[in-house]
């Protein structure tokens, strides 16, 4: 009991901290490139110290092929979170964030179309609620001085950003062998090299301010996120992972509004409710309507 209590609180602050990450991107006003490569910086740091802790750094835990699987994942992340953090300043980090929360779908659909899973009358169901919900988050913009351009911009860089989190969650799918800690270490390392180029790097931070919310970013955001998330997936039920993980959204919601002062209008929090919903149901596996029952050659008699 205390093991599954210990977990709940893992994973409620873990996605906690992560509905706070838009806090200091926005803060920074910097390039999500900039960002994203300090973010991996520091974040790399963090858990290349966790995986010396626990003895992940030995010889032999990798193969080429799974060290390349890996790499390609590292990759898709860095874009996942290229894409949503310059999301954040077109469209808000609600809309972001919600938005970004159809990833579940973009899984199924490259479950469909690569590894043979069948798309089910259920799951095809909550896909259209999802739809029905992205385009009350379009066509809802938040008041009649946002340029329409530009929030339909964000819209489709969070859309961007769910797809690449969908490709880095099936390349994952692949290392079931490789401990999460070094995957994770792995793809922060790929992330800062991969954006080193372009993270101006000739002009550093001059600031204590600026190196502090960067640090944030790399040390609390993504090196203690990422070790209370996987320790607490460990402890308690996959289906308790994914009610929790709906704190998220709520929490970035939240914190969108009492910071930034941007409140939802009607249609897009029906919008977010319906990805939310819809979300929930693919997480859990719900029907949306009952199998008919069989009837039994006694009824009737």
């Amino acid at each position: 009991m205390k093991v599954k209590t210990s977990g709940v609180m893992q994973m409620t602050l873990a996605m906690v901290i992560s509905g706070t990450v838009g806090w200091p991107v926005v803060m920074l006003g910097q390039p999500a490139t900039t960002v994203v490569f300090w973010r991996c910086a520091f974040g790399a740091l963090a858990m290349l110290v966790v995986c010396a802790l626990l003895g992940l750094l030995k010889k032999g835990l990798l193969t080429r092929r799974l060290a390349a699987i890996a790499v390609l994942g590292g990759i898709a992340l860095v874009l996942n979170w290229t894409l949503l953090f310059a999301a954040y300043s077109y469209a808000s980090i609600a809309v972001a964030t919600v938005t970004y929360h159809v990833q579940p779908f973009m899984l199924v659909g490259l479950g469909v179309l690569f590894f043979g899973e069948k798309l089910t009358a259920t799951k095809l169901g909550w896909l259209l609620l999802a739809f029905v919900g992205m385009l009350l988050i379009i066509t809802g913009k938040q008041n009649a001085g946002d340029a329409s351009s530009h929030y339909f911009t964000g819209v489709l860089l969070a859309l961007g950003a769910a797809f690449m989190y969908a490709v880095a969650a099936a390349i994952v799918k692949q290392l079931k062998a490789v401990p999460p800690h070094l995957i994770v270490l792995i793809q922060l390392s790929v992330g800062a090299l991969l954006l080193a180029p372009f993270a101006d790097l000739g002009s550093l931070p001059s600031t204590a301010n600026v190196w502090l919310l960067l640090a944030t970013l790399g040390l609390v955001h993504t090196g203690l996120m990422s070790s209370l998330l996987y320790s607490a997936i460990q402890k308690i039920p996959t289906s308790l992972v994914g009610a929790l993980s709906f704190i998220y959204p709520l929490v970035a919601i939240i914190v969108d509004w009492r910071v930034f002062g941007h409140r939802l209008s009607l249609l897009q929090l029906l919008g977010a409710a319906a990805i939310l919903l819809a979300a929930a149901g693919m997480n859990f596996g719900w029907r949306l309507m009952r199998a008919k029952k069989t009837p039994h050659p006694a009824d009737g008699i």
